[in-house]
C-alpha cells in the first residue's frame, strides 16, 4: 500500500475571527460558514476550493512575525480573469501590495499583498 496525502485545510488564528472572514469574504470572494457544533460558534471559509479554520486567538497567543522568518511564509491563490483585473479591484477596496505585480518567467505573473493578521497572499497568473 502506497501512503498518499491530500490538502486538507489552512488553520489560521485571529484577535478576531468575524473581522478576519469578512476580510477574506469582501476582498477575496470567500465564502464564510458560521456554525455551532458543541454550542461553541465557529467561523470557517471555503476560498479557492480549501477549507480555511479560524480560531480565535487569547492575549496568551504571540502576533504574527514581521517577513521574512522560518516556516510556512506565504499562501498562494490562482487567479482567473486576469491578474490586472485583480489587482483593480483588490487597489479600489484598499488591499494593501507588499510586492507589484511582475513577471517572473515567461507566461508567469505574481503580486502579494497582505492579509490580516500580516498573513502574506501571492496572487499568481499563468498564461
Amino acid at each position: 500500500m502506497t501512503v498518499r496525502y491530500d490538502f486538507e485545510h489552512i488553520h489560521l488564528r485571529a484577535r478576531d475571527p468575524e473581522a478576519t472572514a469578512t476580510w477574506f469574504e469582501r476582498m477575496l470572494g470567500a465564502e464564510v460558514i458560521r456554525s455551532s457544533p458543541g454550542g461553541k460558534p465557529r467561523i470557517d471559509l471555503k476560498l479557492g476550493g480549501q477549507d480555511v479554520f479560524i480560531a480565535q486567538a487569547d492575549a496568551s497567543v504571540a502576533p504574527a512575525p514581521a517577513s521574512p522568518y522560518h516556516g510556512l511564509d506565504h499562501i498562494g491563490l490562482l487567479v482567473r480573469g486576469g491578474l490586472d483585473a485583480a489587482v483593480a479591484d483588490l487597489r479600489a477596496k484598499g488591499v494593501t501590495f507588499t510586492m507589484e505585480p511582475k513577471e517572473i518567467r515567461p507566461g508567469v505573473r505574481i503580486c502579494f499583498i497582505t492579509g490580516p493578521e500580516n498573513i502574506s497572499i501571492e496572487l499568481l497568473e499563468r498564461s
